[in-house]
Order: structure tokens, then C-alpha cells, then sequence
């Protein structure tokens, strides 16, 4: 199991930071490579002409990494809804069809979809939140409903980001092949700390961003694009897309063909010499810790919560249908009013969503982060 690595961080000791789900803090390293940066910025005669595609390249084999593709499979966005944009454009929705996601999902994955349909001719079936708290049997029971208009594609998150529900994307990857359907995965709540195998999963697409398992900044984000759909137009028509656009060329645009994979999908104005190097530095190092190892730890960290908070008549969802990084408390007649803020109050920091209060450790809390939480909550419910 991976050791705290709280040392890695400038964290207090008196901050009991639980939130990582909204976003996480920047390693030593991070924080020290992004002041060089902003220095670089401010004397770009120092910048080498080859700096900019070593930054690229750093970032996308980082990303790749993360979820076993090829470097040239991924490609360099600012944001979950632009990879989800780009994911639309290439992917057209047969009239008559439908497009599963998931209730409450975040909003990226799903409000593309909504905004196509009735022009398109598809209909968007939202999965409901399953009282169970099994949302791969409620996807897959949908996917699967007899009668039903055919399947073109399901948009949803791997993690739900309110509840941590955790959704079995190989199950799910299986049901959506054997209907030919297309399959979008929001990767943002498990990138780094749950094993994604694009190379056995084999997604259409694949999307998240840095700044919270992945220890980086906002702003930085990745886009898994199946060779299948590599042959698409952009959603941005940039000069990095294309084969021989550049200025040093006597004649600039030499060649306009796009590039023959995922980069041809790159965003415009790329070169973030300050953020690129940040995003690739936290990806470096889950990548070298291994998503089991984190895991392991992470998953020691939640229920060793969830086991304490039961006594104190708390409801946690069972260990099978939650990721091992999260934890939802749901309480008796609903949350105490003020109940997140007074924890604040005391250093303790966890967060609101949808009614509950969701708990989500990093590798940088330790036991006694975990301890003190349950310590403090507990004298305020009572108290």
C-alpha cells in the first residue's frame, strides 16, 4: 500500500483537507515548477523554439499513460466540455436513437446532448439515481429495457461525482459493443486512482482533466479519441492540426491535410508554458505510484471513515458500490443545517453535494486526518 505522501505537499498539519473531489492541492514540485514558469513567461528570449512541442508531448505521454494508450491517441483541451464538443462533432446520433446518461451526472456529459436532440431526432434517457445505490445494474438494466428505441451511445462518468456511485465501465463498455453503440466515458473522478485500459475497454472516448485526482492545475485537460473516429474534422481549426502550417515556411500554409491522429483534435493557443508543465508533473508522479497502490490506500481511508460514522448513525453506501476514494454520509432527516461550515471552522474540509456530505481523501491524508474528521463530526452531530 502507498504510503502518506503528505510530505510532498504544504499542507498543515493542524488542515485536515478531505475534498479532493473538488479540487486538490499542488504538490511541492508543482508549485516550484509553476514560479520557474511564470519567471520563463516573463523573459520568453529565453524560451527555445523546441520548448513548446517538448511540453506537448511531456503532457500527452503523461496522459496516455494514465490509461494505457498510445501518446498519439490523445489529444491536448482545456476542459471536459470541449472534449464532449469534439466527441459530438465526430460522432453523429441516428434519428430514432437514444443517448443514455446518467441522473444528476455532472454537467458536461450530459448537457451537449440535451442541447442536439430535438433538432436531431434522438431522445436523451437519464438513468435514475437507483435507491439501491447500484448504478451498473440500473445502467445496464437501460441499455438492455426490451422495446426500447436502439442505443447510439451512453455518455456518462465512470464515478458519480455527487454520491461516488461507482459504474462498472467494462460491464457496461460489453452491453454497448454487442449493440453497436458508441461509448463516451467522463473519466474525471477516477483517472489515476482507478485503472482505465483503454487498449481493453476499448471506448470511443475518453476524457478528463488535472485539477483533481490529478494533482494539477484548472485549465488542463485530455481527450482519448478512438483511431476509429482519428478522421474527423476539429472543433477547432488550428495551424498545430494540420501537416505544414507554419510560419517559418517561405510559403505558410504548404500543406492544409490534417494530421493523421488525435492531435489534428488539439485546442487553439496550446502553448500554456506555465499550466502544461504543471498538469504533466502530478500525471508523472500517480502514474509512478500506480493506480492500485493508491487505491489500496485510499480505500483504507474511506471505510476506516465509513466503519466509524455507522455507530454515530450515519448511512454510507456499501464498499461494493462505491469507488474506494469516496464516501457519501447521508443523515437521518437530512444534513444539520451549517453542518460542512462548522467543520470548516475547525480545519476539517469535506463538501456538500446533493443533500449529502461527500468525503474524498488524497494520497497526502493519513490516518489521523481520517481520525480527527470522524472525531470532530461526531461532537458536532451530538453537540
Amino acid at each position: 500500500m502507498l504510503p502518506s505522501q503528505r510530505a510532498l505537499f504544504e499542507i498543515p498539519r493542524q488542515i485536515c483537507y478531505l475534498n479532493a473531489a473538488s479540487y486538490s492541492p499542488l504538490p511541492l514540485r508543482t508549485l516550484e515548477a509553476g514560479r520557474a514558469a511564470v519567471l520563463r513567461k516573463g523573459t520568453p528570449w529565453t524560451i527555445e523554439a523546441s520548448f513548446a512541442n517538448q511540453q506537448h508531448e511531456r503532457a500527452r505521454l503523461a496522459a496516455a499513460r494514465l490509461i494505457n494508450a498510445e501518446a498519439a491517441d490523445i489529444a491536448l483541451i482545456p476542459s471536459v466540455s470541449y472534449g464532449v464538443a469534439t466527441a459530438a462533432k465526430l460522432l453523429p446520433i441516428a434519428r430514432g436513437t437514444r443517448v443514455i446518461v446518467l441522473e444528476n451526472d455532472h454537467s458536461s456529459p450530459v448537457l451537449e446532448w440535451h442541447t442536439r436532440a430535438e433538432a436531431e431526432g434522438f431522445a436523451v434517457e437519464t438513468v435514475r439515481q437507483p435507491d439501491d445505490g447500484d448504478w451498473t445494474s440500473a445502467v445496464l438494466a437501460a441499455i438492455e429495457r426490451s422495446g426500447a428505441p436502439p442505443v447510439s451511445l451512453a455518455s456518462i462518468s465512470s464515478v458519480h461525482w455527487s454520491d461516488g456511485g461507482l459504474i462498472d465501465v467494462d460491464k457496461v463498455g460489453t452491453a454497448l459493443r454487442q449493440r453497436s453503440a458508441a461509448f463516451l466515458v467522463d473519466a474525471t473522478q477516477s483517472t489515476g486512482v482507478l485503472t482505465i485500459d483503454v487498449k481493453r475497454l476499448d471506448p470511443d472516448f475518453v476524457i478528463f482533466p488535472t485539477y483533481k485526482w490529478l494533482l494539477g492545475p484548472y485549465g488542463r485537460a485530455f481527450l482519448y479519441v478512438a483511431k476509429r473516429h482519428q478522421g474527423g474534422i476539429p472543433l477547432e481549426q488550428t495551424a498545430s492540426g494540420r501537416r505544414n502550417v507554419r510560419a517559418e515556411n517561405a510559403v505558410y500554409f504548404t500543406d492544409v491535410s490534417y494530421v493523421g491522429d488525435a492531435r489534428r483534435f488539439d485546442m487553439g493557443e496550446r502553448d500554456h508554458f506555465i499550466s502544461m508543465e504543471m498538469a504533466s508533473i502530478g500525471m508523472e508522479m500517480m502514474v509512478g505510484w500506480g493506480a492500485p497502490a493508491i487505491a489500496q490506500r485510499l480505500t483504507m481511508l474511506t471505510e476506516r471513515i465509513a466503519q466509524a460514522v455507522r455507530s454515530i448513525g450515519v448511512h454510507v453506501p456499501e464498499p461494493h458500490l462505491r469507488a474506494p476514494h469516496m464516501v457519501s454520509l447521508a443523515f437521518k432527516g437530512g444534513m444539520p443545517a451549517g453542518l460542512v461550515e462548522g467543520l470548516a471552522s475547525e480545519g476539517v474540509y469535506v463538501a456538500t453535494r446533493l443533500g449529502r456530505m461527500r468525503v474524498s481523501p488524497h494520497v497526502y491524508n493519513d490516518e489521523a486526518d481520517a481520525d480527527r474528521f470522524v472525531e470532530v463530526l461526531t461532537r458536532r452531530l451530538r453537540g
